[in-house]
C-alpha cells in the first residue's frame, strides 16, 4: 500500500515521503492515528504541487542546519561517570546525556535527533554519537566518557 506520511515517521520516513507499507500498518495505524494518507492519484498530485513550492524554503533550511552543525566543529565533549576500577559504570549513558552535555556548551538538539552507536554505553571510553540537523545534514560527534572525580 503507498500512503504520503503527513508528519516524521521514526524508521519510515519524512513528511511528505511517498512511501510503501504493509495494508494492516497503514490501514490500522499510520492512517487513522493522522501520520499518513492514502495514495491516490489527485493527492500525489497535490504533494508533487507542494513540494515544488517547498524547494527553495529546503534550501534555505538546509544551509541553515549546516550553520548550526559547524557549529559542533572542534567541540571536545567529555562526559562525567561513576565507575568501578574495571571501567564498568554504575548506570548509562543514553541520549539524554549527550543532549544535556551538549546544552551545557550552548548547543541546544533534541533528544530525538541523537543516535549513540551502539545505544546505551555502559563503559568508560571515546564513543560516536550521529547529530541529525536535518535529514541531509548528519554530523557525527566523538565524545569521551570519563570518570567522575
Amino acid at each position: 500500500m503507498e500512503v504520503i506520511l503527513k508528519q516524521d515517521v521514526e524508521h519510515l520516513g519524512f513528511a511528505q515521503d511517498l512511501v510503501n507499507v504493509k495494508n494492516g500498518y497503514g490501514r490500522n495505524y499510520l492512517i487513522p492515528q493522522g501520520y499518513a494518507q492514502l495514495a491516490t492519484p489527485s493527492a500525489k498530485k497535490m504533494r508533487e504541487e507542494l513540494l515544488k513550492q517547498q524547494a527553495y524554503k529546503e534550501q534555505r533550511n538546509i544551509q541553515s542546519a549546516k550553520e548550526e552543525a559547524s557549529k559542533l566543529d572542534g567541540v571536545e565533549l567529555e562526559i562525567p561517570a561513576r565507575a568501578g576500577n574495571t571501567g564498568k559504570m554504575f548506570g548509562s549513558i543514553s541520549v539524554a546525556d549527550v543532549s544535556k552535555a551538549l546544552a551545557d556548551k550552548d548547543i541546544e538538539i533534541a533528544k530525538k535527533y541523537i543516535t549513540i552507536q551502539g545505544g546505551n554505553i555502559k563503559r568508560l571510553g571515546q564513543y560516536t554519537a550521529f547529530l541529525r540537523f536535518h535529514r541531509a545534514v548528519v554530523k557525527d560527534l566523538i565524545f569521551d566518557v570519563v570518570r567522575d572525580s
